[in-house]
């Protein structure tokens, strides 16, 4: 019987202790977020052009701004607040891969440039290229069956 009441008064504190989420509001809050990086990305595609630059070395500025801009806020602690509010809206873009990257450089920074820096950088975006690579080479490989045997 004592065994039943403690688990009882576990699962009522496991309960009191897990967040609640709103998913209408939380999808809100990313939408909200990607949209505006989107935005402020389509500024800077459309200054650039009409500062004379063709369409391929205007997509590189917004690249290089976007990944620029994201690291400062990083810098400066204010990328992790946006994240934390938007969601996927703000770790999904470029400006979320950056983030992820600059973070554990900046954290383990103290630790010296080679077992912190350069061990850590890639911890939260290694898998993410490991992953991506390995899947676009199974893709790559089903691509060129499927053009052997002729379905394509």
């Amino acid at each position: 019987m004592d065994k039943k009441r403690q688990q009882q008064a576990y699962e009522n504190y496991v309960k009191q202790k897990t967040p609640v989420h709103n998913l209408p509001a939380n999808m809100t809050k990313a939408f909200v977020t990607g949209g505006a990086i989107c935005v402020l990305g389509q500024g800077i595609l459309n200054i650039c052009e009409k500062a004379g630059l063709d369409k391929d070395i205007s997509g590189g500025w917004c690249s290089m701004l976007l990944i620029f801009l994201s690291v400062v806020l990083t810098g400066f602690n204010v990328y992790p607040r946006i994240a934390k509010w938007g969601g996927a809206g703000a770790l999904v873009p470029i400006t979320g891969f950056a983030n992820s990257v600059a973070a554990p450089a900046i954290e383990y920074k103290k630790e010296g440039q080679v077992m912190g820096i350069g061990c850590k950088i890639f911890t939260i975006a290694g898998p993410v290229i490991l992953y991506g690579i390995f899947t676009s080479w199974v893709l790559g490989l089903f691509y060129w069956l499927l053009r052997i045997v002729g379905v394509l």
